[in-house]
């Protein structure tokens, strides 16, 4: 097959812009987080479903339950994504998982992805990079996350690290005093973490030591959680502290139990995945599996 990205013609692709990717890729991988900003509408309540760790082209990844996912958040109106890391399992040579046992290349599986999120495309608040899809670009330079995302039309909701998202909506009314609601997710798809669920937490947790933001969104170790606390926000122009919650949460995967989770005695993973509910009538974020 003639790689499309290349000549360009392959049917169902766009002629990828390589000069703006670039341009893209240097500019968010600085030293700065990359900001995302979204104005939703009115809705009263929206539905936020991240997806991570989808490792499509391993043959253990459970395409049943990526398609059960995709469908909900393309058919419920006020339901969106995040695309947390992981999206492509693009084994290499050099890396650890195993190449012979993969469904495709890592052409083909970009293939899939552009072909699994277009009909979500408008739904997509944001993506990042995971370590799978930065085996690629170790070896080769090559952002197969951020040519999926010029695919999609949606390259500026990228980033390779983290990205900080900032989600109104809301009903406007000055005279019944609605106005939309902010939050603020920071969202990466993270590393490490150890076998036990209490490191895997403690990882998670340790994002807000990062940045200040509403919801801190992990993922990574295919352990779905959720956690919350609190802690005083000060107020510099009130001179005031100003006590809010702040909530946690960390994905699943799609992978089924074996391969190189068998051999080094990982626990199976729960296929649920948790689901952020954020209300627009009222500052009020919770988290559901």
């Amino acid at each position: 097959m003639v790689p499309p990205f290349i000549y360009g013609k392959a049917p169902g692709f766009r002629v990828v812009r390589w000069n703006k990717v670039r341009r893209e890729n240097r500019r968010i991988r600085g030293n700065h987080v990359k900001v995302i900003k979204h104005l939703l509408g009115d809705f009263d309540e929206i539905e936020i479903l991240p997806l991570a760790d989808l490792h499509i082209g391993d043959v253990h990844a459970d395409g049943k339950k990526i398609n059960e996912w995709l469908t909900y958040i393309r058919e419920k109106d006020n339901c969106f994504t995040i695309l947390n890391g992981d999206l492509m399992n693009t084994a290499t040579r050099t890396g650890i998982s195993d190449i012979y046992s993969e469904t495709g290349s890592p052409m083909d599986m970009l293939e899939q992805c552009v072909k699994l999120f277009g009909p979500i495309k408008d739904k997509i608040l944001a993506v990042t990079g995971g370590n799978h899809e930065r085996r690629i670009w170790k070896d080769s330079g090559i952002d197969t996350v951020a040519l999926m995302c010029e695919q999609l039309d949606i390259g500026d909701r990228y980033s390779p690290g983290q990205a900080m998202v900032f989600v109104s909506f809301g009903k406007q009314s000055p005279h019944k005093n609605y106005q939309p609601v902010l939050y603020t997710i920071l969202c990466v798809h993270g590393n490490g973490g150890g076998k036990k669920e209490g490191a895997k937490l403690q990882r998670l947790v340790d994002l807000a030591d990062i940045a200040d933001a509403d919801i801190f969104l992990h993922s990574h170790t295919h352990l779905p959680l959720i956690a919350r606390n609190a802690y005083y926000r000060v107020d510099k122009r009130r001179f005031a502290v100003i006590k809010v919650d702040r909530l946690y949460v960390n994905t699943s995967s799609s992978i089924e139990y074996g391969g190189y989770g068998e051999i080094q005695a990982f626990r199976p993973n729960s296929l649920e995945t948790p689901k952020i509910i954020l209300s627009g009538r009222e500052r009020k974020m919770q988290a559901i599996l």
